[in-house]
C-alpha cells in the first residue's frame, strides 16, 4: 500500500466526517452552550469510530454483507436510541423558550455532568453501524488482499485519530465565549433544530433496519 493510497483514505474520511450527520450535530449542540461538553461527546464519538474503523479493518464489513440482519438490528435500535435523543433535545428546546439561559455559564449547567455527553457521544456514534459499509467502500480498493496486521493497526489508528481532531476543531472554534454569546439566545432554537434531525435521521434508520429484517 503507497504513501498516496493511505492519504487518500484519510482524505476520504475526513471528508465522510464533515459532512452533515447525528455526531457533528451533537458536538456542534453542545458546544453552542460549553467547550468542556463538546469535547466530552467528541471523545466518546472517538471511541466509537475507533471501533468502527477497527471493525471495518479487520472485515466487518464481510460480516455484515452476509448477515444483513445484524445490520438491520443494530439499525433500527441504534435510530431508536437517534429518536429518543431527539425528543429530548426538542423538548429542552421548548422549555427553554420559555426559561432561556441567562449567561454562558447558565447555559453550560443546563447540559449536566460531562459522562453524560461523552455517553451520548459513544452512542451517538454507535447507534449508526453503516459507517462500516461507508468505510469498506473507501478503503477496501486501497488495501492489499491480505493487509499486515501493522498496517490494519496503523489504518484504524490514523483514521480514528484524523476523525477525533476534526471534532476537536469543530468544538473549539464553535465555543469560543465570542461565537456562544452571539448564539445564547438562539440555544432553545438549535435544540430545536438538531433534535428534529435526530428525529428524522433515526426514524429513517428504524424503517432501513425493519427493511433489513424482513427481507
Amino acid at each position: 500500500m503507497s504513501w498516496t493510497s493511505f492519504f487518500t483514505i484519510l482524505l476520504m474520511n475526513l471528508v465522510g466526517v464533515a459532512s452533515p450527520g447525528p455526531d457533528i450535530i451533537l458536538v456542534t449542540r453542545y458546544a453552542t452552550k460549553s467547550r468542556r461538553h463538546a469535547i466530552a461527546a467528541a471523545a466518546g464519538i472517538q471511541i466509537g469510530v475507533f471501533f468502527w474503523c477497527g471493525a471495518t479493518v479487520f472485515g466487518a464489513a464481510a460480516l455484515l454483507t452476509a448477515f444483513p440482519g445484524i445490520l438491520g438490528a443494530v439499525q433500527a435500535i441504534g435510530g431508536s436510541f437517534l429518536v429518543f435523543m431527539g425528543w429530548r433535545a426538542l423538548r429542552s428546546g421548548l422549555e427553554q423558550r420559555t426559561n432561556p439561559p441567562v449567561d454562558l455559564e447558565d447555559a453550560e449547567a443546563k447540559l449536566g455532568r460531562l459522562r453524560h455527553s461523552f455517553k451520548m457521544g459513544l452512542a451517538t456514534n454507535l447507534s449508526n453501524p453503516k459507517i462500516v459499509l461507508f468505510l469498506a467502500a473507501m478503503i477496501a480498493p486501497q488495501l492489499p488482499a491480505s493487509p499486515p496486521l501493522w498496517l490494519a493497526i496503523a489504518l484504524t489508528l490514523a483514521l480514528a485519530l484524523s476523525a477525533f481532531a476534526f471534532f476537536l476543531v469543530v468544538a473549539m472554534v464553535i465555543s469560543t465565549n465570542a461565537v456562544r454569546r452571539k448564539l445564547i439566545a438562539a440555544g432553545p432554537w438549535i435544540d430545536i433544530g438538531s433534535g428534529l434531525f435526530f428525529i428524522i435521521a433515526g426514524l429513517a434508520l428504524v424503517v432501513a433496519g425493519v427493511q433489513q429484517l424482513v427481507t
